[in-house]
């Protein structure tokens, strides 16, 4: 049976454990990695300061090695018993090397060393996060620049309303997303912070060099207050949670408005049959579940920020084990949103445009603003003018020449001057940032044996 990191001298009760516990142990595969890397940092301070030896040093960097390559290779065991990953990458340096894996939690609370190890995966969730919701802004600006000038109807209120096109459309939804990924710099921020060393919320009578183990594992500075550095815990995850709201909700949005584009009775675009699913009854169905499923994954997102929010609202400071259960959601909230992002570009990039359905829905009244407007350039006032094409709507006619209207709007934004250049370097410049901060990751984790890649 594994020791706890706490044990005492007696057996707790095994409903309790398994209450405790619950399913961590499970989801604790995921942090295997960043809590291998995050003890490596540990370890290299411990030696600084002359706590373990150049020997016992090398020896636990061969052991979290063997840790990592196992992980890899789907071998590395976490149990019930364990409780956690830390606990069975302790359990492991103790068997297989003996006395120095006693050595390895010396100036470390449990609380530092999960937060670490979470903080760790939270970086990178974020970075991978960006890299794959550019890629969809990508593909947004191909799928516009492809259409520039195909009309579409543009509604308010779910009615005809003003000429729009496809591009303005899919570019709408392209600077919205690269918003987000600009809030995702200060969420960054917050994430680029070491709180190793903050032991269990009080720190420790020991000269540890925080600064140093926090340039190991690159991050920029270290989480100052050694109170906060705790209290922070659930609070970093619900603002990552956050960020991947704000994503989800412009996906949400534009998989209802495929669903309704893709209706036959419009077919103004179509998603390609591989990108559709049956009916158990009807079989002439090609049903849209991935959309609809989207719109369903964002309530799950947006609710995960939520349950981690009224954990934390009423905890006291310090360390509280109610902060176990914020872990879960994170995940859940990181790997849901990486896939809705992936999916999303799937189907943008399936999409099918028919331009004829789309000039037919460019119907009369489509074009009653532009003929006040009309009126309004010969010298008319903009009141009478509405009230005049407003009183004898049958005068107004559709626009030979759609495209042409669309052009007539020249201002920088509109169907005539969509400033693509604006999204084209917009998000040229957050890729960039956002591959120097992976480059970045991926170099300070190549300090430990077998982990030259991303840890997630």
């Amino acid at each position: 049976m594994a020791r706890k990191l706490w044990q005492k001298n007696y057996q707790v009760d095994s409903a309790l454990e398994s209450f405790t516990v619950r399913n961590d142990y499970i989801l604790d595969q995921d942090l295997v990695l960043s809590d291998a890397f995050a003890s490596l940092s540990h370890a290299m301070g411990l030696e600084r300061i002359g706590l373990l030896s150049p020997d016992e040093l090398s020896s636990l960097k061969a052991g979290l090695s063997e840790v990592v390559r196992l992980r890899k290779e789907g071998s590395f065991e976490i149990s019930l018993s364990d409780e956690d990953c830390h606990t069975a990458i302790e359990g492991y340096l103790t068997e297989h090397y003996g006395e120095v894996g006693k050595k390895i939690h010396t100036g470390r609370s449990r609380n530092d060393q999960v937060q670490t190890a979470l903080r760790l995966y939270m970086r990178e969730a974020l970075v991978k996060s960006v890299d794959a919701l550019l890629d969809t802004v990508s593909s947004l600006i191909a799928f516009a620049s492809r259409n520039e000038y195909v009309p579409m109807p543009g509604r308010t209120h779910m009615q005809i309303a003003m000429p729009s096109s496809v591009a303005l459309w899919a570019l709408s939804y392209a600077e919205e997303m690269l918003e987000s990924a600009s809030l995702a710099e200060g969420v960054y921020r917050l994430l680029d912070q070491s709180p190793l060393g903050s032991a269990a919320s009080y720190g420790v009578p020991l000269p540890l060099d925080r600064e140093y183990t926090a340039s190991l594992m690159g991050f920029s500075r270290v989480q100052n207050n050694v109170l906060y550095a705790n209290n922070s815990r659930g609070r970093f995850e619900a603002i990552l949670l956050d960020f991947f709201s704000y994503v989800a909700i412009t996906i949400s949005k534009i998989s209802q408005d495929l669903m309704i584009f893709t209706l036959p009775e419009l077919g103004y675009f179509s998603l390609p049959k591989e990108l559709t699913t049956g009916s158990s009854i009807m079989p002439q169905k090609k049903n849209p579940d991935g959309l609809e499923l989207a719109r369903s994954r964002t309530a799950l997102i947006l609710s995960l920020s939520e349950r981690v929010k009224s954990i934390i609202k009423c905890l006291p400071s310090g360390y509280n084990r109610d902060f176990q259960d914020t872990k879960e959601p994170m995940m859940e909230g990181f790997k849901t949103t990486l896939e809705l992002i992936r999916i999303t570009k799937v189907m943008i990039d399936g999409l099918s445009v028919h331009e004829d359905a789309l000039k037919k829905g460019c119907v009369s009244e489509l074009y009653a603003t532009d003929r006040v407007m009309e009126k309004v350039m010969s010298g008319g006032n903009f009141r009478d003018s509405y009230l005049s094409i407003g009183l004898d709507l049958e005068s107004v006619e559709r626009d030979t020449d759609p495209v042409e209207s669309l052009k007539r709007r020249a201002s920088t934004g509109t169907t005539g001057n969509l400033n693509i250049e604006f999204s084209i370097n917009e998000e040229r410049r957050l890729r960039k940032e956002n591959d120097e901060r992976m480059e970045h990751l991926v170099s300070v984790y190549e300090r430990l044996p077998g982990l030259e890649e991303l840890i997630i």
